[in-house]
């Protein structure tokens, strides 16, 4: 599926490793769904830091993954590789904000992430056809993260959960 010449560039190059997502992104099928696993060990380590702190972490991945995911897509010669998933880390981030680090939460984020980024429905969409570079990498990636934080948010309070 993907070529295989890219593999050393993953591992040999820090920006190539990290917006494969440390080599999750050569997956031969599926590769953002393996991308988005690999960023929920990190989402646990994060779950438990006061909201504004968490906020700002996902912000300033989103800035940062603007420029990397821009570098790694132009040393590819694609618009958007499909193994280019870190994109995928921030937009899971973005799904469980303020949601509880539990097994049945954590499922329910990746499966709602993944239905949004898969389906990209609306806006999600227009922003994935039409917002070049960088920055449309990973803003389709925020939006379905939102969609599916509202989904889930919108779930814990008709649960009742607090």
């Amino acid at each position: 599926m993907f070529d295989p010449a890219i593999n050393p560039r993953v591992f040999g190059n820090w920006r190539h490793c990290l917006a494969f997502g440390f080599g999750s992104g050569l997956a031969r099928f599926a590769p953002g769904t393996f991308g988005t696993l690999v960023a929920i060990p990190p989402y646990v380590c994060m779950a438990h830091l006061p909201a504004w702190i968490y906020a700002v972490i996902v912000f300033g991945a989103f800035a940062f993954g603007v420029r990397v995911c821009e570098t790694v897509s132009r040393d590819l010669g694609a618009r958007d590789h499909g193994g280019i998933v870190f994109d995928e880390f921030v937009g899971y981030w973005t799904t469980m904000f303020l949601l509880p680090a539990t097994w049945s939460w954590l499922l329910a984020g990746f499966a709602v992430f993944r239905l949004f980024d898969i389906w990209k429905p609306g806006p999600i969409g227009w922003c994935d056809r039409h917002v070049e570079g960088g920055f449309g990498i990973m803003l389709d990636d925020i939006l379905a993260g939102t969609c599916a934080c509202l989904v889930l948010h919108g779930l814990w309070i008709a649960m009742g959960t607090s």
